[in-house]
């Protein structure tokens, strides 16, 4: 897809069902987490939607620079005392943990950590995002994590991705009422 930007409407039921086929023919399972349990399509569908809650409230960057501002130097920890180390050290820590923009990534990671995920719902939900953009773009070996890194990449279009997801997961994961087949 080469347009500049995304509407809600390009994941529609014929994208899901695309992607559905992609993740029934994988060779490797869409489900089971690392675990090697099974999470259930809600549950997945859950981890989502508290990911796209992340990126609504503390706003979405397209890439993590972990570079320092030019002329900005480092204290000579040679001449601190352990204590002004140590508290130079939680200093960037809570920096770097604090609320703010981030990426698909570090948002879906960030999910995994509270109560509306784990670390297999995290996993199983790159895989359902990696199917939708498969689906949509036609390239087999397409990631959501790149698609969402494109220069040209609105937080909407990410947004519109995890909703899909959440569809996908909802309608076509363990557990769907009925699990549609795909044609």
């Amino acid at each position: 897809m080469t347009t500049s930007t995304i509407t809600a409407t390009v994941f529609t039921d014929e994208v899901l069902a695309r992607a559905a086929e992609l993740a029934r023919d994988s060779y490797q399972p869409v489900w089971p987490g690392a675990s090697g349990e099974e999470s259930t399509g809600e549950s997945v569908a859950r981890h989502l939607e508290a990911t796209a809650s992340l990126l609504k409230a503390d706003g979405w960057t397209r890439t993590t620079t972990y570079t320092l501002p030019a002329g900005t130097e480092l204290p000579a920890i040679e001449s601190m005392s352990t204590q002004a180390i140590v508290r130079e050290v939680l200093l960037a820590v809570r920096e770097e943990t604090a609320p703010g923009p981030r990426t698909l990534s570090v948002a879906l990671e960030h999910a995994a950590r509270g109560g509306n995920g784990d670390t297999d719902t995290r996993d199983v939900a790159y895989q359902v995002l990696n199917r939708a953009v498969r689906a949509l773009t036609g390239h087999d070996q397409a990631l959501a994590t790149a698609w969402t890194e494109r220069l040209h990449r609105p937080r909407e279009d990410v947004l519109d991705l995890l909703a899909a997801g959440a569809r996908f997961a909802r309608t076509y994961g363990p557990g769907a009422a009925e699990a549609p087949q795909a044609a």
